[in-house]
């Protein structure tokens, strides 16, 4: 397959697929002797299992370890569950701080009259000042 349509079979982009390519997360392609890239099915995994770690939030640095991890026969899942704790770690930090924004937010917002007047926490609040 050409990039086209392993990008459509994927729903990965082919600028993000030749990015893969390029930080080494997916080897290069077989190429034509026209110079195009050809994709075998092989490929098509690696990129499916690529867009799915993705969709998790797992950073390239983290799928690349899963990557390899797939791909290594005499793995042991204990990797791979390392992987994931460290990763379900992360977000439980994540989810920390976005409610922490969350609960700003909807304090400033409580403040805030919302009428015609200019005065507003929330500006306030974003350009440093505690009035």
């Amino acid at each position: 397959m050409n990039i086209g349509q392993v990008a459509k079979v994927t729903s990965v982009p082919a600028k993000r697929i030749r990015y893969y390519e390029q930080i080494g997360l997916l080897k290069p392609a077989q190429r034509t002797d026209a110079g195009y890239r050809v994709y075998g099915d092989g490929d098509i995994h690696s990129l499916r299992f690529i867009r799915r770690a993705r969709g998790l939030g797992f950073s390239m640095a983290q799928i690349s370890k899963l990557l390899a991890l797939w791909q290594d026969q005499c793995r042991s899942s204990a990797e791979v569950k390392a992987v994931a704790a460290s990763h379900i770690k992360e977000l439980k930090i994540k989810i920390g701080e976005l409610q922490s924004m969350v609960d700003t937010l909807a304090n400033l917002a409580d403040q805030c009259d919302g009428d015609d007047r200019p005065d507003c926490p929330i500006i306030a609040e974003l350009q440093g000042d505690k009035s």
